[in-house]
Parts: structure tokens; C-alpha cells; sequence
């Protein structure tokens, strides 16, 4: 089969697909053909890839395969043919997911340590409603707490391959704006400890304060 048709069946079921395409995924579209391997899918994906340099989609990898995605310079003129607004989360929320995707595995006690407040109930809900954090595990302490990472759909949403691709903490640009507590310098290599129970926490996270667009 030539390089050309190999690529075409490729973009063909790259942009019917509803999700991201494993390489295994894409090699059981060339089962019954003789002579194409996992060497000439990556070489296909890489030439695919090139034929769509600079135009509006582009083919990414991501943590569950390849994908067509509209590129990030593109977003404001597509965003139109959408008449809602887009969602809009939290300060809190945002620190929370951080906080789970940088120290994972992670509690909740923990988290409220290290924010100095209580993460509401809601935020936890809603990280796991998108999919973006699951219970990997159960700390071997009094009470049990869950621990808490980051999934495949979280690397899949944020164009990242692995959690390596995260930039470090230090890098972020509007890491200030959000919260001190971030830095998180302080306790690098330090073992996790669980907040201490309170009764009446100083200061919880507001339970509507996820923003949802109407």
C-alpha cells in the first residue's frame, strides 16, 4: 500500500473518530494489509502532521492517541458558531486541580493545608464530574482519606501527553495572581500529613462558586 493511501485512511478515521486514536487503534485499521506496521503509521502521522503545518487543524497527540484539533489562534472565530458562553471555573477549583495534578497522589486534608482553607464539596464534585481527577488510592492513615490524581481526559483536555509535559510550577506566569500558598517550595520531598480536624474551618471555599455559562 502506498504512503499516500495510508495516510488518507488515517485522516479519514482520525476525523471520524469521537476521540483520540491509539497507535494500536490505528494499526488494526491495516489488519488485513500486508506490509504496513507501526514504522509506516508513525511515518504517516508525521507526514499528515506536516501536510497540515499553518493550516486551521492540526494533528496532536495526546495521553489517550492523535487527534485533529482546531489550533489555539483559531479558537476566537470558531468559539463564534456557539452562541453560549463558555464555562467558566474558579479561582478555588483551579487551585485545587493544580494542586492535585502537581502533588498527586494528594487528599483533600492536604489540599486544605497547603490552600490554608476548606475545598468545598462542590469543587471536588465537579473535578470529577469532567473527568479530570479520580480516588487512585486510600492513605494508610486513621480515617482512611482518599487520594486523589489526575486522569487521561485531564492530559487529553490540557494537549499533554504525560504529566512530564507540565511546566514547572516556577514557570507559571500567573502563579502570584492566583495563590502564594502554590509555591508549594517549602514542602518539596517533605512527607504529607493530614490537616488537623476543625470543626469551623476560618474560611470555605463558596459552595456556587463555579462559574457556568447561561
Amino acid at each position: 500500500m502506498e504512503s499516500t493511501e495510508i495516510k488518507s485512511i488515517m485522516e479519514a478515521a482520525l476525523f471520524a473518530a469521537h476521540q483520540p486514536l491509539p497507535l494500536a487503534q490505528l494499526q488494526e485499521l491495516f489488519a488485513d494489509v500486508e506490509g504496513v506496521g507501526l514504522e509506516q503509521i508513525r511515518q504517516g502521522l508525521e507526514e499528515l502532521a506536516r501536510d497540515f503545518d499553518g493550516r486551521g487543524v492540526e494533528l496532536n497527540e495526546v495521553a489517550s492517541g492523535y487527534r485533529f484539533q482546531v489550533r489555539r489562534e483559531m479558537h476566537p472565530f470558531v468559539a463564534k458558531l456557539w452562541t453560549e458562553r463558555q464555562t467558566r471555573y474558579s479561582r478555588s477549583l483551579l487551585e485545587t486541580l493544580a494542586l492535585i495534578a502537581y502533588r498527586q497522589p494528594i487528599t483533600r486534608g492536604e489540599i486544605e493545608q497547603i490552600r490554608g482553607v476548606a475545598v468545598s464539596t462542590n469543587t471536588v464534585r465537579t473535578l470529577e464530574e469532567r473527568e479530570w481527577i479520580r480516588v487512585v488510592g486510600y492513605r494508610d492513615v486513621p480515617g482512611k482519606p482518599a487520594l486523589y490524581g489526575t486522569t487521561r481526559q485531564f492530559l487529553d483536555y490540557f494537549n499533554l501527553v504525560s504529566l512530564d509535559q507540565m511546566p514547572p510550577l516556577s514557570e507559571l506566569r500567573d502563579l502570584e495572581e492566583l495563590t502564594p500558598e502554590l509555591a508549594l517550595g517549602d514542602v518539596d520531598g517533605a512527607p504529607f500529613a493530614e490537616a488537623p480536624p476543625a470543626e469551623t474551618p476560618p474560611h470555605t471555599d463558596e459552595p456556587g462558586a463555579l462559574e457556568t455559562g447561561a
